[in-house]
């Protein structure tokens, strides 16, 4: 019998498709991991009964040939879901139940998929830790006192786990690769516009992208071909013709430029990280790729920039919630207004308040050219030296991420010490840029540590191709002792 916990998402739909397993043993399999590890707080709700029928469904045709052919897939809490709840983490959604499908989903089921629960995350994705959902903390696999990154830790924790043998993020300022270099999986954020922003729970509208998060990179090809596509819908999806990500994925790098941008060389940066780096410098000049020094010298300014404009655009999105038509309503107040403040006032958390707050300071009168406006021209900044950095090399190599998985907890208090986990992910969301996260290493502890490699816009073959080479090369095998079961 084939471990389906070691059998990776293109294996299980092979093995469905060859008829060599069923849909419905598949789905019991990971049901059965879902119930046993509970403690993991991945999940806010499970689809059970709609899995086990969807895949008996599945099993009773005949032929039926989608890239996800009979798999079932838990995704974050962020992408709304026909007729089963989505609550974004927050108190102010925790009934709200959608009558429409977001886009990027739909295209799953489209391509035989089905949901197999929903995953938690930070509130409204506004966190690094997964810490600030309503439905309490997620734990990391890798550790029973670790965060496993946020905002969509309950996808990467779920994910490495085996609770799920695929998953889909969001990443805003890292969401997808941060939590998937914590938790030792690949998490992939394309090109701003690749996936449908329609139907996922807004956080920042011109930064927030859906990304696949996998085991490995052979996955990651199959999911992001499965959920990407033009979408009419979305005003910024961008319309070009589907690619084949998994049948033109090849390691062939030799000749290829690599970027160092020696702006990623923090201070205090540990030493683990920066020996990390090098193994990847290695390991491409191993494989014949050229390794360039590069600056992007106004990368320096993405973390105050980031955290300038999506408060801002959060402010304006979260303005939404009054609980007048939908979500969490307070019974305090004695008129409209008083009700909106209660509502607000016990419906956020602390961050998003924090968020909003800050936000609504910067776009506010006198200070919207003082902050938002020069933020936005900073932005431009970064992405130009990005746009000329692209015309001497293919791609850039940086650290996933400042650290290691830290501990519950430990971060809370400080804010500012938190945002810091952003500081290699946050340029490619202001630009727009696709970049990839894969296992490299581990630390001291044998936590997990991620390598990044950033392409230009939609590239993503690319660094699909790079990372590919590169995981082959790493030979990184994950080996958890399952002691959440």
């Amino acid at each position: 019998m084939t471990d389906l916990n070691k059998s990776s998402l293109k294996e299980i739909v092979n093995l469905i498709k060859s008829k060599k397993i069923s849909s419905l043993e598949v789905t019991k399999h990971f049901i059965k991991n879902i119930e046993k590890g509970k403690n993991l707080n991945s999940f806010i709700t499970t689809c059970f009964e709609k899995s086990m029928n969807s895949a008996k469904e599945f099993d009773s045709k005949k032929n039926f040939d989608g890239l996800l052919s009979g798999i079932p897939i838990a995704v974050k809490d962020l992408f709304c879901t026909k007729n089963i709840k989505t609550t974004a983490g927050s108190k102010i959604l925790e009934n709200f139940v959608p009558t429409y499908e977001s886009t990027v989903t739909d295209n799953l089921w489209s391509e035989g998929a089905f949901l197999l629960g929903k995953l938690n995350c930070d509130e409204f994705a506004m966190g690094s830790s997964n810490e600030t959902s309503y439905f309490g903390n997620t734990i990391n696999p890798v550790g029973k006192n670790l965060v496993p990154g946020g905002s969509s830790g309950g996808s990467a924790s779920a994910l490495a786990a085996s609770l799920t043998p695929a998953t889909i993020g969001t990443d805003t300022g890292g969401s997808i690769r941060q939590p998937a270099s914590f938790t030792g999986t690949v998490g992939l954020k394309p090109t701003y516009g690749l996936c449908s922003r329609w139907g996922i729970v807004a956080f920042a509208s011109s930064l927030d992208q859906a990304g696949p998060m996998t085991q490995n990179v052979e996955d990651c090809a199959l999911m992001l071909e499965a959920m990407s596509g033009y979408d009419k819908k979305d005003s910024t999806s961008i319309n070009k013709k589907k690619e084949n990500y998994l049948k033109n994925l090849n390691q062939k790098i030799d000749g290829l430029k690599i970027g160092i941008p020696k702006e990623y060389r923090v201070e205090n940066m540990p030493k683990e990280i920066n020996d990390l780096w090098k193994k990847g410098i290695d390991i491409l000049n191993k494989s014949g790729a050229k390794i360039i020094d590069i600056s992007l010298p106004h990368t320096k300014y993405a973390l105050p920039t980031y955290y300038i404009v999506a408060p801002a655009e959060a402010s304006s999105n979260l303005a939404r919630y009054d609980g007048v038509k939908f979500g969490y309503r307070s019974s305090k107040g004695n008129n409209l207004v008083e009700m909106y403040e209660s509502t607000r006032g016990e419906g956020f958390g602390d961050e998003v308040k924090r968020r909003v707050l800050i936000g609504t300071y910067v776009l506010s009168s006198g200070y919207y050219d003082a902050y938002y406006i020069k933020a936005q021209k900073v932005r431009r900044l970064i992405k130009n030296d990005f746009d000329q950095c692209f015309k001497n090399v293919d791609a850039i190599l940086t650290p996933s991420t400042p650290s290691s998985a830290f501990k519950i907890g430990e971060k809370t208090n400080d804010p500012i010490s938190m945002y810091l986990n952003d500081v290699f992910t946050v340029p490619a969301n202001l630009a727009g840029i696709p970049a990839i996260s894969i296992p490299a290493g581990q630390d001291s502890e044998g936590h997990p540590l991620g390598i990044q490699l950033i392409s230009k816009a939609l590239d993503e073959q690319k660094i699909l191709n790079i990372a590919f080479a590169m995981e082959k090369s790493i030979g990184h095998k994950q080996s958890l002792n399952r002691w959440w079961e």
